[in-house]
């Protein structure tokens, strides 16, 4: 994980250098601090899923490219096989696959994201990114915050929110949650 690190750390630097963007403005872009953008530049801290989102919109760069280092070249459909599609382990907490990581000029992130059952147990970190949010729970049972308020979703059950807000999941009853996320 270490070495993709990297490999996304150089790859965020050079799309930033070529959009002739400075690292502070950046930063500022993604609401973090220089310092936390630097490390991320540098390959010294993990940039969660939602910043690579973020990033890859004010570089003008396509989320697959960040991730892999190659665009996207499918423009008519692209199919995923189960299992399939690229690793985003961006975040100890939750494991993402992007599922529509090959379509090129795509308007919306679909991620399948599995919580592991502890990743909760010191408090779900609350995150937050533009835009707008839905998810559908595929297994498990998930509690969601959102902007201050606590749901219980269930196998079948979703919501869709403002992204914008501070949000954060956690899987229940001691299992892992999957469920499918689609970043607008």
């Amino acid at each position: 994980m270490a070495e993709r690190r990297q490999d996304i750390a150089a790859r965020l630097k050079e799309l930033r250098e070529i959009e002739g963007l400075s690292a502070e403005a950046v930063a500022q872009a993604l609401g973090v601090s220089p310092a936390e953008y630097a490390a991320w530049e540098a390959g010294q801290a993990d940039v969660p899923a939602s910043a690579l989102h973020d990033a890859a919109r004010v570089l003008k760069a396509d989320l697959t490219e960040l991730l892999t280092g190659e665009a996207p070249r499918m423009r008519i459909f692209s199919v995923t096989r189960k299992g399939g599609g690229v690793a985003v382990e961006r975040r100890k907490d939750y494991r993402y696959r992007s599922l529509a990581a090959n379509f090129a000029g795509r308007k919306v992130d679909v991620f399948e994201v599995t919580v592991p059952p502890d990743a909760g147990a010191s408090g779900a970190h609350a995150n937050a990114h533009p835009g707008q949010e839905f998810d559908y729970v595929l297994e498990g049972r998930l509690r969601v915050r959102i902007h201050g308020n606590e749901l219980t979703l269930e196998t079948g059950d979703c919501v869709y929110f403002d992204s914008n807000h501070g949000h954060a999941m956690e899987a229940l009853d001691g299992k892992p949650a999957r469920f499918l996320a689609m970043i607008v």
